[in-house]
């Protein structure tokens, strides 16, 4: 058996971090097994659907690196497809459903209901009200073809749903979770088609997943308590069903369902903030499954080497942006320089740091100073929280570290010498400050953390820093000698 798996996104906004960790582990469950991966569009709820989302989504999952061998696609600016089962978009498979729902009236495996919405809100408070499961009270099953014809004819809006048995035992095996059985009585005659038209969510799924050939269903566990529904359904048709996959939830920090309300929570933020896909995909990995050593750094190949469905927890998985950082920041201290300094410029112009019309002439600068600062940051846009040494005039001690440093007793002496050095330099490159600090401490006699913390103290107002060599050549001669200044003519006597 080929494995054939698909991610089926709701077009109905941002692509949620949980939707991600979806996708990939369809993907990578397919890449493992030499099988395909498909992404449907699950577009049967119109009232939700959110212009753009389609390429929002499929935007987002480039970006990650998810990329799907059957489905929706953009050529050009064309929403297009690619495979042998589509149309992918549900939306564009009306007339199959239509089909089908046919075929489930001709066996009486489903009935018109013509109950309006006062109707069936009255049944459900009255259930709640005597402790009873809210479900449809079966009131249009036993309507018969003929008052059935009369209803349409006469205009009667109407819903089409599942006609479920009594009192039977519906079992299927999870890999996730186990074995799972569900009596019907437990259940609910489900709507398979709406007034509008089109089909829902649980009809849909088991048309298309058995028409597109789905070996493997892996999803949120939030669709464990309907899966009953749609085993039945394949079993009314008389096909064979998938095998099931529930995957944990995603957890905030106090272990709730990851929320907008706590933080980001859609690729589209941290793409912004400038994580790196691979760091969050291999992160988002981590979220629900675990390898069988500790390895904790993947690339996308690893992962698809790797990967078993056999090793998801059961549990929800915290997602900590913390750790997600840590992860972020392995990968851009691995990133060649020109590759964050060009994810970094955008947040710089945005700021205010540099002109977008001065990028290209000062490109170089731009990237010497990411360079300097990319060991020290989490995700890219960080760059703007830590670029003021190199920008501002005035010299302040940050905090009491840096006061006392500037209190040292050879601090006018080490200064001038300092100032004397950078005023005859003819270049300040990155060799300047190994060569000038090893003069100055041969001529004063001043070295180790004496000679370094001061002048650093001197030229950003901070104990502790990045690179000193580095910080001075991007500072350059001008901006060391008007600091040097500075701190002479107001910070020391």
């Amino acid at each position: 058996m080929s494995v054939r798996v698909r991610f089926a996104p709701s077009p109905t906004g941002y692509v949620h971090i949980g939707s991600l960790r979806t996708a990939l582990y369809n993907y990578l469950y397919a890449r493992k097994n030499n099988g395909k991966y498909i992404l449907r569009i699950e577009d049967t709820d119109q009232n939700r659907f959110v212009e753009g989302a389609i390429e929002g989504m499929l935007s987002s999952m480039s970006w990650a690196g998810i990329h799907h061998d059957e489905g929706a696609v953009i050529k050009g600016e064309i929403l297009t497809e690619e495979g042998d089962y589509g149309p992918y978009v549900q939306s564009q498979r009306l007339p199959i459903y239509q089909e089908y729902i046919h075929k489930l009236l001709d066996s009486k495996d489903a009935y018109h209901c013509f109950c309006s919405k006062e109707r069936l809100d009255e049944v459900r408070e009255k259930q709640k009200e005597a402790g009873l499961t809210s479900k449809y009270d079966g009131h249009c099953k036993g309507l018969s073809p003929e008052e059935v014809t009369i209803k349409i004819a006469a205009g009667e809006k109407y819903v089409i749903r599942l006609k479920l048995p009594q009192n039977k035992d519906i079992t299927f095996n999870d890999i996730v979770r186990g074995t799972v059985t569900v009596n019907t009585e437990d259940m609910d005659d489900q709507v398979l088609i709406k007034a509008d038209g089109y089909p829902t969510y649980h009809f849909a799924v088991v048309v298309d997943d058995h028409l597109m050939g789905i070996t493997h269903v892996i999803r949120g566990e939030e669709w464990l308590i309907s899966t009953p529904k749609h085993i039945y359904l394949f079993e009314a048709f008389g096909w064979n069903s998938p095998q099931y996959v529930h995957l944990p939830n995603i957890l905030n920090a106090d272990k709730k369902k990851l929320s907008k309300r706590q933080g980001d929570v859609a690729v589209e933020d941290f793409m912004k903030k400038g994580y790196l896909p691979e760091a969050l995909v291999n992160y988002i990995a981590l979220v629900g499954w675990s390898p069988e050593d500790n390895q904790e750094i993947f690339s996308m190949a690893e992962l698809e080497e790797k990967f078993s469905l056999e090793r998801v927890s059961k549990s929800g998985g915290v997602f900590d942006v913390n750790k997600l950082n840590w992860v972020n920041s392995h990968y851009i201290k691995e990133s060649p320089v020109e590759r964050i300094t060009d994810l970094a410029i955008p947040h710089l112009v945005e700021k205010g740091y540099v002109k977008a019309e001065e990028v290209e002439v000062k490109y170089d600068w731009l990237k010497d100073m990411v360079g300097v600062l990319k060991e020290s940051i989490s995700y890219v846009a960080e760059v703007t929280k830590k670029v003021d040494i190199f920008f501002k005039t005035e010299i302040k001690p940050e905090d009491e570290e840096a006061e006392e440093l500037l209190k040292v007793e050879h601090m006018n002496q080490l200064l001038e010498v300092f100032l004397q050095k950078v005023e005859a330099a003819e270049e300040i490159d990155s060799d300047f400050g190994k060569r000038v600090f090893k003069e100055i401490q041969k001529e004063t006699g001043i070295k180790g953390p004496n000679l370094f913390k001061p002048i650093r103290v001197a030229i950003t107002g901070k104990a502790h820093g990045p690179d000193i060599n580095m910080v001075i050549k991007v500072l350059g001669k001008q901006n060391l000698i008007s600091r040097i200044q500075y701190v002479k003519d107001n910070l020391i006597g």
